[in-house]
């Protein structure tokens, strides 16, 4: 596969995801973002990079939609529980009249 700018690669020897910026013959222009916002921008071997598989940037955006099947689960419970908790309530005043 080749390494194309808009890929995500990493060093092959590991670290962060870095966006390709440009590709040359042999290189590869990179950006990253550093731990504290700094941009970095740097021409690497390509050699030296392997391109992300798509399926684990779609795993981080599967799980952030697991986190909001969650909420939205837990939000649809509580709806559930409010209204059982009305018709006891309405059972009770029934039985005491």
């Amino acid at each position: 596969m080749a390494i194309e700018p808009g890929d995500v690669v990493v060093l092959k020897s590991g670290g962060q995801p870095m966006t390709v910026a440009a590709v040359d013959e042999n290189s590869v222009e990179c950006l990253w973002l550093g731990d504290e916002g700094e941009l970095f921008r740097e021409t690497i071997p390509s050699i030296a990079l392997s391109v992300v598989a798509e399926s684990e940037e779609e795993e981080d955006l599967d799980v952030e939609d697991d986190e909001d099947d969650e909420e939205e689960a837990e939000h649809e419970e509580a709806e559930h529980d409010d209204e059982e908790d009305e018709e006891k309530s309405s059972k009770k005043k029934r039985r005491s009249a």
